[in-house]
C-alpha cells in the first residue's frame, strides 16, 4: 500500500521532453495508440495456436465430418480393378538384315524425345480406335455394357448408333488408360481400369499386342512407299540409260570410233575403254622397241665381227661343226706330226694327210665367213625393221592424235553412260534391298508380361481417401477457423483489443460467478475480482508522468459494459491507498452510480454545472475512508450544454485543491456528445470494453469520437473476462488469488457479471 507522501510526491515529479498538457498526444494527427496493432509483421504460432484452440470444435466437428463422408464414399464407391501389361521399347529394333532401313533409325534420336513420344502414341485416339476395332468394343449394346460403359440413348439409324458407341468406348478407354514409365529403364506400363478384371485384363493387352501392330503397320507402309518411290525412279533411270547408250553408239559409228577391251590404267575416269587405233600404236611401239633393241644388238656383233679376227670371234668359236671340224684336224695333225717322224713329207701317205688338213682348215674359214655373214644379215635386217616399224608408229600417232581431238565428246557421252548405268545397279539393289525388309519387318517393341486380372481392387484405396478427407476436413476446419476469425467483430481478449484497436490494455476485470455482486467482490480484498482493480490502480500510476492522473473520466462505447463497477472501483482503490477521491456521477442521463455507493440523488453534478449549488453542498461522504461521491442531482434538459460551459473548468480547478483525484462514471461515448466533452476537460479516459459484448467497429466509432474531442486516452479496461472460455498469453486468468488458503474461506474468486 502506497501512502499520501508517495502519491504527493509522484504528483510533483514531471520528466523532461514530455507533454504538460495529457491532451497533447491527439495533437496534429492521429494519437499514438492507432496503428500499433498493424505493426506485427512476424508470424505469431501462438496466435495461431490459440487461435486453433478457440475454433477446435469448429476443427474437430470438420475434421469428424470429413472423416465420415469419406468413408461412405469410399464405401459406396464401385471397386475399380487395374491390370497392367509391361512393354519394352528399344530406341533401335535388332538387326535381321545388314542393311539400312527406309525408316528413320530410332537409335539416331536423342534423349527423352524418342520415349515420350512413344508415351504419346500409347495414349493416342488412333490407337484407342484400333483396340475397339480388333476387340469389338463398340459391336454393340452389351459389348459396352460388359466394359462398364453406359449405352447411348436409343434413336436414329443404325450408323448414328454405332457412331455413339463408338464415341462412348473411345472415351472410356481414354479416360481409363494409364501409361507409366518404370524409372531407370525402357519398360513401360500400360494400365486399364475397369469394375470387371478380366475385361481390364483383356483391353491392356489389347492396347500392347495393338501398339506392337501399329508400329510394324507404319514400318511397313514407309516400306511400301519406298518401293514405290525407288520404282518410279528406276523406270526414269532406265529410260535415260538406254537414251545415253544409243547416243554414244551413234556418234561412235558416225566418228568411226572403235573401242575395243578392258579400260587400260590410263584411261579417264569413266570406264572408258581404248580405240582400236590406240591399241595397234600400243602394240607397234612395243613392237619397235623390241626391233630396236634387237638392231643395237645386232649392230654391236656386227662391228665385232668386222674388225676382229674371225677364229675369235664367240659365235664362230661356239659353232658346234666348227668345234667339230677343228678336233678332226688336231686329230689329223697329230697323225701327221707322228708319222712325219717315219716318213717324208713328200710322202703319199703324208701328202694325204696334209691335204686332209688342208680342207678342214679350208672348211673352218668357210663356215666362219659364213657365220660372220650372218651376223650381217642379222644386223641389215633389224635395221630395215626398226625403220619400217619407226615409219607406222609414225603415222598411227597422228591418227591417235586426230582421234583424241574426236574423242572428246564421245568421252562425254561415256561418262554420261556410266553414272546413269551405276544409279541405276544402286537403285535396282535399293530396291531388292526393300523389299527383302519389307518382308521380314524388325520391331524394336516387344511385350514382357501380359496383363492377368488382378485379384485385389486398386480404386477405392481406403487408407489414401481416408488420408485425404482427414487432410481435407483440417484445411476446411482451418480455413472456416480463419474466415470466422477474420469477420468476428467481437473483442474477446486483451490480443483483440490491442490487434484490432491497437490501444494499451491497462486491467482486465474477470466475470463474477452467478449471485456474486460486484459490491461482495470488492468486499473481499482477497477476491481475484478486486486482485484485477488492483492491477488496474498500479497501471493507472504509470499512464502518466505525475502518476495516477489527477481527474479521469471513466466511459465506455455503449451502456452496461461495466464502465460505473470500473469507475466506483478505481476510486476506491485510490483512497485505499491513502488519496483523497472524489468520486462523480457524470451520466446526467442515466445516472446509476448513487445506487451503487448507497447514497441519495437529491442534488448533484446538475445543480453545480447549472450554478445552483456549490461543492460543498453538493459532496455526500460514503462508507469508505477518503472517499467522496457527487451524485447526479435532478436530470438537465440539456446535459451537453452544461458539459460545455465554464462551470465544469472551475469546478474541476476547485477539486485540485481539495482532492487527490477526481473520478468520472462518464456516460457512454456513442450517440451523445456528453462523453467527448468531458474526455476533454479531463487529464486522462479510461475507455472500458466488454470482453465478447463490445463489437470492434462501435469500439473503433466511439475511439474516434474521442480523437476528435482531443481526449487523452490512458487505454483500455477488458471487463467480464471468462477464463473458462479463454485462455490469454499463455496463462489462465482464473488465477487462484487464495494460494494457501482454506477452499472454504475463498469468495469470489472467479469471474460474475461486473
Amino acid at each position: 500500500m502506497l501512502g499520501d507522501n508517495q502519491f504527493a510526491d509522484e504528483r510533483g515529479r514531471r520528466p523532461q521532453g514530455r507533454a504538460t498538457d495529457p491532451r497533447d498526444s491527439f495533437v496534429g494527427g492521429q494519437p499514438e495508440w492507432v496503428g500499433q496493432g498493424d505493426e506485427q509483421s512476424t508470424v505469431d504460432l501462438a496466435s495461431y495456436w490459440r487461435l486453433a484452440l478457440k475454433y477446435r470444435l469448429l476443427i474437430i466437428g470438420c475434421f469428424l465430418g470429413a472423416l465420415v463422408i469419406g468413408a461412405t464414399l469410399t464405401l459406396l464407391m464401385t471397386p475399380i480393378y487395374t491390370a497392367q501389361a509391361t512393354l519394352q521399347i528399344d530406341r533401335e529394333a535388332a538387326r535381321i538384315l545388314d542393311s539400312e532401313d527406309v525408316a528413320p533409325r530410332e537409335n539416331m534420336m536423342q534423349g527423352e524425345e524418342f520415349f515420350q513420344t512413344q508415351y504419346g502414341l500409347l495414349r493416342s485416339r488412333s490407337l484407342a480406335e484400333r483396340v475397339i476395332e480388333s476387340l469389338g468394343l463398340a459391336s454393340s449394346n452389351n459389348a459396352l455394357e460388359a466394359m462398364g460403359v453406359e449405352a447411348p440413348e436409343a434413336g436414329g439409324t443404325a450408323a448414328d448408333q454405332a457412331s455413339r458407341r463408338r464415341a462412348a468406348a473411345l472415351k472410356a478407354l481414354q479416360d481409363n488408360l494409364s501409361v507409366s514409365p518404370i524409372r531407370g529403364s525402357r519398360l513401360v506400363a500400360v494400365g486399364y481400369d475397369n469394375p470387371n478384371p478380366v475385361v481390364a485384363a483383356r483391353i491392356a493387352n489389347g492396347f500392347a499386342e495393338n501398339f506392337i501392330q501399329s508400329n510394324l503397320d507404319r514400318k511397313f507402309e514407309s516400306s511400301s512407299y519406298a518401293r514405290a518411290f525407288l520404282e518410279e525412279r528406276i523406270a526414269q533411270t532406265k529410260e535415260r540409260l538406254e537414251s545415253a547408250e544409243r547416243q554414244l553408239v551413234a556418234y561412235a559409228a558416225n566418228q568411226q570410233i572403235i573401242n575395243v577391251g578392258e579400260p587400260s590404267e590410263g584411261a579417264q575416269s569413266g570406264g572408258a575403254t581404248e580405240s582400236l587405233t590406240s591399241n595397234n600404236l600400243v602394240a607397234l611401239n612395243s613392237a619397235l622397241a623390241r626391233t630396236r633393241a634387237e638392231r643395237v644388238a645386232a649392230q654391236e656383233r656386227w662391228r665385232s665381227a668386222s674388225t676382229s679376227d674371225l677364229m675369235t670371234l664367240p659365235e664362230v668359236l661356239q659353232n658346234p661343226t666348227i668345234q667339230r671340224l677343228t678336233e678332226q684336224r688336231a686329230l689329223l695333225n697329230a697323225d701327221y706330226q707322228q708319222k712325219l717322224s717315219i716318213y717324208q713329207p713328200d710322202y703319199p701317205e703324208m701328202l694325204r694327210l696334209k691335204a686332209q688338213i688342208e680342207e678342214a682348215d679350208g672348211q673352218i674359214r668357210a663356215i666362219a665367213e659364213n657365220i660372220r655373214s650372218s651376223i650381217r644379215s642379222q644386223y641389215q635386217i633389224a635395221a630395215n625393221q626398226e625403220r619400217s616399224l619407226q615409219a607406222q608408229v609414225t603415222g598411227l600417232t597422228g591418227d591417235v592424235l586426230d582421234l583424241r581431238d574426236r574423242s572428246i565428246q564421245y568421252n562425254i557421252l561415256q561418262r554420261e553412260l556410266d553414272t546413269t548405268r551405276t544409279l541405276y545397279e544402286a537403285l535396282l539393289q535399293r530396291y531388292k534391298e526393300v523389299g527383302v525388309t519389307g518382308g521380314v519387318t524388325a520391331n524394336n517393341i516387344s511385350i514382357v508380361d501380359l496383363a492377368t486380372p488382378p485379384r485385389k481392387p486398386s480404386k477405392p484405396n481406403m487408407l489414401l481417401n481416408m488420408a485425404l478427407a482427414a487432410l481435407l476436413g483440417l484445411g476446411l476446419g482451418a480455413l472456416s477457423a480463419l474466415v470466422l476469425e477474420a469477420l468476428d467483430e467481437t473483442l474477446a481478449t486483451p490480443d483483440d483489443v490491442e490487434k484490432k484497436l491497437g490501444v494499451p490494455v491497462l486491467g482486465v476485470i474477470p466475470l463474477l460467478d452467478k449471485g456474486v455482486t460486484p459490491a461482495d467482490a470488492l468486499g473481499d480484498i482477497r477476491s481475484g475480482f478486486s486482485e484485477a482493480y488492483y492491477s488496474l490502480r498500479t497501471a493507472l500510476q504509470f499512464s502518466t508522468p505525475d502518476g495516477a492522473p489527477s481527474s479521469l473520466v471513466v466511459t465506455s462505447a455503449r451502456p452496461a459494459e461495466g464502465k460505473s463497477t470500473t469507475a466506483y472501483s478505481v476510486a476506491l482503490n485510490l483512497a485505499r491507498v491513502g488519496k483523497r477521491v472524489l468520486l462523480i456521477d457524470g451520466d446526467l442521463r442515466n445516472p446509476s452510480m448513487h445506487r451503487v455507493v448507497g447514497v441519495e440523488n437529491e442534488r448533484g453534478m446538475s445543480n453545480l454545472l447549472s450554478g445552483s449549488a456549490d461543492l460543498a453542498a453538493v459532496v455526500q461522504s460514503t462508507n469508505q475512508e477518503n472517499l467522496f461521491f457527487v451524485p447526479c442531482g435532478p436530470l438537465p434538459p440539456n446535459p451537453a450544454e452544461l458539459w460545455g460551459g465554464d462551470r465544469l473548468q472551475q469546478f474541476l480547478a476547485e477539486t485540485r485543491s481539495k482532492f487527490d483525484h477526481v473520478v468520472f462514471d462518464g456516460p457512454p461515448v456513442l450517440g451523445f456528445a456528453d462523453a467527448p466533452m468531458l474526455a476533454a476537460a479531463v487529464n486522462g479516459t479510461l475507455f472500458v470494453l466488454e470482453s465478447r459484448g463490445t463489437r470492434r467497429g462501435q469500439a473503433r466509432g466511439a475511439l474516434r469520437r474521442l480523437q476528435v474531442g482531443r481526449a487523452h486516452l490512458l487505454g483500455a479496461v477488458l471487463t467480464k473476462f471468462s477464463t473458462k472460455s479463454t485462455s490469454y498469453g499463455g496463462y489462465d486468468y482464473a488465477y487462484d488469488y487464495h494460494y494457501g488458503a482454506e477452499p472454504e474461506k475463498k469468495v469470489g474468486k472467479k469471474a460474475g457479471r461486473g
